[in-house]
């Protein structure tokens, strides 16, 4: 197989990091006679990519419809004798259906969908995803399968391979990185949340889960490590709440291997999450989680079992599922050795990989050109 993974993404979320780890595992494991990294010039995946010295082609980025980034896809196409598209984002979706449309690309496409929201409601937004030229579309979870049964018309086309994480990137070892650098007082518990600054993540309701736990007098700091558009909106929350000296915003780290190992207690709220890529990397550094139960989560956390789940929006519930498990060192200890034994049977390089795979194959085998 030779295989291009193409994304128009400028940042450097869970989904960036999935391309990375594909394209290690497919390497490392002799999946793929060839493959190559299509991406916008100066984005976060083409700094990774090269900084691992991948084979990554670079394009200007000038919007959507694009037709010169077309182009030059159906050229990358033709001159690397690509076998299979691997699409990774709406706009790069776009981009490769004008690439086939307007100049000619022949390949199979295969599409990777992570995103729980309805795509039915705008007719060239469906059209695109009942397009010919589509032939798989890999969601990381049954949710998001589910939401685009509205817009799919053959749902044959539909297949669940779960999120991915590198357990070798990941120590259990509590560096002191954060309690250093923000003076974190000697006998508080460190509750954490890594996550995007976006109506998904629901970091009110995280904001006033602290609150809530502050108010009952809880020997705890509270850090949450990333950005977006509603930072400012959530940190005056914390003020109104008067938290806002309980709770440190860390803004966006990439160090987050040496630190999310110091984190005693990963608390997740988000109400409408795909899977929770974050919460495979909390299983990987033995950290007791307390999640919302919401979307895909629960194909992530087991209730009882690897974490605890609580009412999506209830930072009452949620303050009472930190308190039961912060006071139960046993409980702490079974859900996060299951959470391990379940992350490395699951979710793995190797285990996605091989999923990932076999799908891409499957494809090849029944819509692949004879070169």
């Amino acid at each position: 197989m030779r295989l291009i993974q193409v994304t128009a993404s400028k940042g450097w979320r869970g989904h960036e990091q999935k391309i990375i780890y594909l394209y290690e595992a497919f390497r490392d494991f002799g999946y793929v006679e060839d493959q190559w990294i299509v991406c916008v010039k100066d984005s976060e995946v083409h700094k990774a990519a090269t900084s691992r010295n991948m084979q990554v082609i670079a394009l200007d980025y000038k919007g959507e419809y694009s037709l010169e980034f077309a182009k030059s896809l159906k050229k990358i196409a033709d001159e690397k004798k690509a076998d299979i598209l691997f699409i990774h984002n709406s706009q790069s979706h776009t981009l490769s259906v004008l690439s086939s449309l307007v100049y000619g690309l022949k390949i199979p496409m295969v599409l990777c969908r992570t995103m729980i929201r309805r795509v039915d409601s705008n007719f060239l937004r469906k059209w695109k995803y009942n397009y010919k030229g589509i032939k798989k579309i890999i969601c990381v979870s049954h949710p998001v399968v589910d939401v685009l049964k509205y817009a799919v018309k053959d749902h044959s086309r539909l297949c669940v391979v779960g999120s991915v994480t590198d357990i070798h990137k990941f120590k259990y070892a509590d560096t002191g990185i954060l309690h250093k650098e923000f003076n974190i007082p000697e006998g508080h518990l460190l509750i954490g949340n890594i996550a995007a600054f976006t109506p998904m993540k629901d970091l009110h309701t995280w904001v006033r889960t602290a609150a809530e736990l502050h108010k009952r007098n809880f020997k705890a700091k509270y850090i949450i490590i990333g950005d977006g558009p509603q930072e400012e909106e959530v940190k005056e929350l914390a003020r109104e709440l008067g938290v806002e000296n309980e709770i440190i915003f860390a803004g966006f780290r990439k160090d987050i291997p040496q630190v999310l190992p110091e984190f005693d207690l990963f608390l997740f709220t988000s109400n409408n999450e795909p899977t929770g890529g974050v919460l495979l990397e909390a299983y990987a550094c033995r950290i007791p989680i307390v999640a919302a139960n919401a979307g895909g989560i629960p194909e992530v956390v087991q209730d009882g079992i690897t974490g605890l789940m609580a009412e999506v929006g209830n930072p009452v519930d949620f303050a009472d599922k930190v308190e039961q498990l912060a006071a139960d060192k046993n409980l702490q200890q079974q859900l996060t050795e299951n959470g391990y034994e379940f992350l490395k049977a699951n979710f793995t390089k190797e285990v996605i990989a091989k999923k990932m795979y076999d799908e891409l194959n499957e494809v090849l085998v029944k819509y692949g050109t004879k070169r």
